[in-house]
């Protein structure tokens, strides 16, 4: 079930609301909590109903471990206990994520010809399972309370963040638990709550999916060897760096704003990573509670930065190659991830070198920033192809169409509108004229263009509604004026409703 479909929308989301709220005003709070992991697990099943079990063993299983966990003193037993825990966990996430990928490995090595059965990837098993490594981690080290295995279950299970995060920590959630039915700002809460999803909806109805439609045609291309040239290349980096943006903005966006309808505060996951100057800066911006675990249960456990410098570098990368394995299983990932830990090297030699040179007080100029963020984006844009091409193959063949390898020249009828890819499109076979649609290369320029200022200048969703700032000035003086943001809101609503037929799943859906 996706949060952009007419049936969450009008049926899921409203029903699970109203039975909240009565068992919540009725002073039925273990019932409300009941209600809201039952409705997680439907909401779950709905794609496909035998992997509710794989969830449910998970829960199981981890709940138990970390009972143990609490109940032993320190020692080899409960270190042990938390060792079978994770690789129960990470045994769960190899089988389904990458068995497939590792037999077609060994496969190539030794030139044998086992056969394994496609295995369908399970939604969200990336999150929820390191959500519980997590869990049990900090069980081990006697940072978690008993928690009752109801809040447990929602803690794991709570749909607005479970297929795509973010993914949340025990003290983050548990304490909201205890008081979830407390409804003495629930109007603002419902009303901050609504406008996010919105807002998170348009991003993804209006932007995200729109961009796909410039993005895959050139992806489709390069995979397929097509003559591309260097506008038509970057027009399809450009598109799916902005697509990616936008999907995983929305979708961050509307986890958030569904949290809050339920009186629940979810962390901040997205923070306009556009703006970044900086790699470091960029995954401070990006997929924030992700790099959070990495750094917290990975980086740190291997030494941090307070080891021997070689060995810092080394555990920055590997961080960051394992980040990258970590969202699919793939070359193309491996590469992603490896790009960036040599790109964090880099950034972090570069500040230690400035830092000798100039001393620890420097002040970044407004050119230094300017060229810090051109330079971050083009980092990331190119981390992108890789992290959307399908082989390392079509990957360097449009890094390669970037460069000029075919040409610098202007794609024909570029001067009068550029109606362009028609001839394109056919060899695709993706939108076909028979459809009546063609891509138009210059309204894919345009929209390109637009929505880039809208990611590097625009506030973001989170300064219009935190209680700081002129940004949150500006958007509580609009709410101020119910007819004003009466009309605007169910003009945007309506709009995006008319494109809900053109449903697409969330990109990371996928990892």
């Amino acid at each position: 079930m996706l949060f952009n479909s007419f049936l969450f929308i009008f049926f899921f989301l409203p029903v699970t609301l109203v039975v909240y709220y009565r068992l919540a005003d009725s002073g039925f709070r273990s019932s409300a909590i009941a209600w809201l992991v039952i409705c997680s697990l439907f909401f779950y099943g709905w794609w496909n109903p035998p992997y509710l079990l794989l969830i449910i063993c998970s829960i199981l299983v981890n709940f138990t471990i970390g009972r143990g966990l609490q109940r032993m003193a320190a020692g080899a037993a409960k270190k042990l206990l938390l060792t079978v825990g994770i690789a129960f966990n990470l045994f769960l996430l190899g089988y389904f994520k990458y068995a497939n990928f590792f037999i077609d490995q060994l496969n190539v090595i030794f030139t044998t010809g086992v056969k394994l059965e496609p295995i369908m990837l399970p939604l969200a098993i990336s999150f929820f399972t390191f959500q519980q490594i997590a869990y049990l981690v900090d069980v081990y080290r006697s940072d978690v309370q008993k928690y009752r295995f109801l809040h447990y279950c929602l803690f794991v299970t709570f749909f607005p963040q479970l297929i795509a995060g973010p993914i949340v920590q025990h003290h983050e959630m548990f304490p909201q638990f205890a008081r979830l039915t407390q409804s003495n700002e629930r109007l603002k809460q419902l009303s901050f709550g609504m406008v996010l999803f919105l807002i998170g909806l348009s991003k993804k109805v209006l932007f995200a999916d729109s961009l796909a439609l410039y993005a895959s045609p050139i992806f489709d291309g390069a995979e397929r060897m097509v003559a591309l040239s260097f506008w038509e290349g970057w027009s399809g980096a450009l598109a799916y760096s902005l697509q990616l943006y936008f999907d995983f903005s929305g979708y961050s966006d509307m986890a958030l704003g569904l949290a809050k309808m339920m009186n629940i505060n979810l962390p901040i996951n997205f923070n306009s990573p556009y703006k970044a100057t900086s790699i470091i800066d960029f995954w401070r911006r990006w997929h924030i509670t992700l790099s959070r675990f990495l750094r917290d249960y990975l980086y740190i456990p291997l030494g941090g930065n307070r080891v021997a410098r070689p060995r810092y570098y080394t555990n920055l990368f590997l961080t960051m190659l394992l980040g990258g394995i970590w969202h699919g299983a793939g070359w193309t990932f491996v590469i992603w991830g490896a790009l960036h830990g040599f790109c964090l090297i880099i950034n972090h030699l570069w500040r230690s070198g400035c830092k000798a040179l100039l001393g620890p007080d420097r002040k970044s100029t407004p050119i230094g920033i300017f060229c810090g963020r051109v330079l971050t984006l083009l980092c990331v844009i190119i981390g992108w192809v890789f992290f959307r091409a399908e082989s390392v193959e079509g990957a360097w063949y449009l890094l390669g169409v970037m460069l000029g390898t075919n040409g610098f020249g202007v794609p024909q009828d570029l001067a009068d509108q550029l109606v362009y890819l028609q001839q394109l499109v056919h060899t695709f076979g993706i939108i076909g004229s028979e459809s009546g649609l063609r891509i138009d290369l210059w309204s894919g320029m345009q929209l390109i263009f637009l929505l880039g200022l809208v990611a590097l200048f625009f506030p973001n969703s989170n300064q219009l509604i935190e209680d700081n700032g002129k940004w949150f000035t500006f958007s509580r003086y609009l709410l101020s004026k119910p007819l004003l943001t009466g009309i605007a809101g169910s003009s945007l609503f309506f709009y995006v409703f008319i494109n809900l037929s053109r449903e697409a799943e969330f990109l990371y859906f996928n990892f």
